[in-house]
């Protein structure tokens, strides 16, 4: 949706290794967003954005430049019957993946993955890629889009990039300019427990509540506001007892440093 950062450009970076042309599409997409989310506030910055990518095409040039085009459509382009954030307003044609949109996030948003795979499909169909390249940051997101390329059957392979994190683990977001430099400095904490998880995952164990521990207890160190922690199901994103010696599970969770809201996950046992 734009407001490019380094995490994003990784994405542009991974698509330029799968192909030899790019196309970036950009676009604030009104039907994720609910009546009380401020979408008139969100940041459309696509001159800078343009800029950044611009760089990116000088920076290959050595080898071989790699052409980027940028693809930015208007609202009326594409929701030609008008959008409303008011779900009851909608009209037109819209693409939810039921099952999994209801999960996690979708708790709290329940709008938010049906917005998500409409404009998807609807990006997918007009542009007709042959690799699309998303960030596993927004996990729930990868697995509302697997299931949707699968059940719709675009012919398209889709290419889950890991997550871009700063040098102390702090997953790459756009809100985390959002935080003071106290909160910056104990954001990462999440990620530590991620990882004391992750390393008693490699070591044995299993069992969800001695994985979700260590991430509470680094979470309490860093004075998170934890929202939730959760051990999933890649499949269906339910709650697991334990990682599945088959599927593997994701580990994830979302936590509030004052009015900024973060999230962020690490895969156990298996990968995109």
């Amino acid at each position: 949706m734009g407001a490019l950062h380094n995490g994003h450009l990784q994405l542009v970076a991974t698509a330029a290794q799968k192909s030899d042309s790019v196309i970036v599409s950009i676009f604030v997409n009104p039907a994720q967003f609910a009546p009380h989310e401020d979408l008139d506030k969100y940041p459309r910055t696509l001159e800078k954005d343009i800029e950044k990518l611009e760089r990116i095409q000088i920076a290959s040039s050595s080898q071989s430049a790699i052409p980027i085009a940028v693809f930015a459509p208007s609202v009326a382009e594409m929701y030609p019957r008008g959008i409303s954030t008011h779900r009851g307003q909608q009209k037109g044609t819209f693409v939810e993946v039921l099952g999994l949109s209801e999960m996690l996030e979708g708790g709290t948003r329940p709008h938010f993955f049906r917005g998500v795979a409409t404009v998807v499909s609807k990006l997918f169909h007009i542009v007709m890629p042959d690799y699309a390249v998303f960030g596993q940051k927004d996990i729930q997101q990868c697995c509302v889009l697997r299931a949707m390329v699968q059940d719709l059957h675009f012919s398209l392979e889709l290419v889950i990039a890991p997550t871009e994190r700063d040098r102390d683990g702090l997953a790459l977001s756009s809100r985390n300019v959002y935080l003071t430099q106290e909160q910056r400095n104990q954001a990462p904490a999440f990620y530590r427990g991620m990882c004391r998880a992750r390393d008693l995952y490699q070591s044995g164990t299993t069992d969800r509540e001695e994985l979700l521990a260590v991430v509470r207890d680094e979470a309490k160190k860093g004075a998170l506001d934890i929202e939730y922690i959760s051990l999933s199901s890649p499949d269906t994103l339910e709650e697991v007892d334990k990682v599945s010696s088959e599927s593997g599970a994701i580990l994830s969770g979302a936590w509030r440093m004052g009015s900024t809201r973060l999230i962020d996950n690490m895969l156990l046992g298996f990968a995109f």
